[in-house]
């Protein structure tokens, strides 16, 4: 174990390495190092706060590495110590890249190893860490996006370990099926594919011309992989965020130099959108974090349900982005992911997964928990996330479309949810 302190833009700042072993259900040899970095206001330094564990979203998703006690951080930090995990396999946590990945001799041993890196997973590292660095105290968590997921996995594997919950854009089903995701997902992509162009109209003309253009081919990136259409339609991804539509608009104004041809300025900067060299989990676990023992094989299920959609084919005008799916193309064409291709594949057959969650612990649960469901959120399904809401005992949910999934930026909504759980007599203990 390894503790590192200092202070830093106003806060005193522990950093904690714990090694865990990779497989908390068959430890053998083999270990992984887990990074977790501990905040509190340099005022409070000599208090004993309660602890705030934050779940990142993703999967695949670092901690976030502030750079002053602004949102969410700020509002957390008058009343708690923060943790910013790195989920194992992200930031310091014993990081999984294209390079790492190479020396897997064939697709069964990579699947074998990417198969330790799910909810499961994470919840036992963080469990170690409560109890080895923190005394074994309760703790409070928020969970973004798929810290939600991690959330309910948490709550059915070690409630004794929670206080209070609070869950932004992150309520899943209790029955995953990455199939109905998808047929749900298509349709909320495509709704923001409208308003984006009813947004910005005349660049309904751009996006065709820059798909034209990539369809004759022979244009490439930088890091010398090939832009299709395809890659360039999955740029969508950014429509569920704020200011997602705006980037958007930005990016491709700029497209063309004088000569006609595809700009330096916008190559590199989809480049960098779409090469997933900050976080190759989350596209190789993407479809994992749906596979439940009862649901079966993923079988790439976003390939399957796109080609039921012809109005987002390649040659399809007006051109439509997808969004938070991953294909099998991507594994082919691009370098970064290109390495875990095999492993993947083998994942998206494999069907003996076992259960993410406790329905009969959650059902019977009493830890407090407020949840933040996003009407209009392109990448949970609202209605999924209301059936799990009633689902799950002496949980809270506010629904509004007043933001997108990254609602979690405004100042407002953290306090929100613990204001929420503080009607109803706060946090355990």
């Amino acid at each position: 174990m390894i503790k590192t302190e200092y202070t830093a833009a106003g806060m005193q700042i522990r950093d904690h390495v714990v090694t865990v072993p990779l497989n908390w259900a068959q430890p053998d040899e083999r270990t992984i190092q887990v990074f977790a970095r501990e905040l509190c206001s340099a005022e409070q330094s000599h208090r004993d706060l309660p602890v705030l564990l934050f779940l990142q979203g993703g999967p695949g998703g670092k901690g976030p590495r502030p750079l002053d006690k602004s949102g969410w951080i700020g509002e957390a930090l008058k009343t708690h110590r923060v943790l910013l995990l790195d989920q194992r396999g992200t930031g310091r946590s014993s990081r999984i890249t294209a390079a790492s990945m190479e020396r897997f001799p064939d697709a069964a041993s990579g699947a074998e190893y990417l198969g330790h890196f799910r909810a499961d997973s994470i919840v036992s590292d963080a469990e170690f860490l409560r109890k080895t660095v923190f005394g074994g105290r309760k703790w409070t968590t928020l969970g973004q996006s798929y810290g939600g997921f991690l959330t309910l996995t948490y709550l059915g594997q070690a409630p004794e370990a929670l206080d209070a919950c609070y869950i932004t854009g992150g309520l899943p089903s209790l029955t995953p099926d990455a199939s109905e995701v998808y047929r749900r997902t298509y349709v909320r992509t495509k709704a923001k594919n409208e308003e984006f162009y009813a947004r910005y109209g005349h660049h309904m003309e751009t996006m065709a011309k820059i798909a034209d253009r990539l369809a004759v081919g022979d244009v490439r990136l930088p890091d010398g992989d090939t832009l299709t259409v395809r890659r360039f339609q999955s740029l969508g991804i950014d429509f569920g965020r704020k200011p997602g539509f705006e980037r958007m608009a930005w990016l491709v104004d700029e497209a063309f130099d004088e000569g006609g041809e595809l700009s330096d300025t916008f190559l590199t900067q989809i480049q960098g959108r779409s090469n997933y060299a900050e976080n190759p989990l989350f596209a190789v676990m993407q479809e994992s974090i749906f596979a439940d023992g009862a649901s079966g094989a993923t079988a790439w299920a976003a390939q399957q349900e796109i080609e039921l959609h012809p109005e987002f084919a390649e040659s399809a005008r007006p051109l439509l982005m997808t969004g938070e799916m991953m294909y099998p193309w991507m594994f082919e064409e691009i370098r970064l992911l290109k390495p875990f291709g095999a492993a993947v594949n083998e994942m998206a057959r494999r069907d003996d997964w076992g259960p993410l969650y406790d329905r009969r612990k959650l059902a019977e649960n009493q830890v407090p928990v407020a949840a933040v469901v996003y009407f209009d959120d392109m990448y949970v399904d609202a209605p999924l996330s209301l059936e799990t809401a009633a689902q799950v005992g002496n949980l809270q949910a506010w629904v509004t479309n007043e933001f997108e999934h990254d609602g979690i930026s405004s100042p407002s909504v953290f306090p929100r949810l613990v204001s929420m759980v503080e009607s109803v007599g706060g946090p355990l203990g």
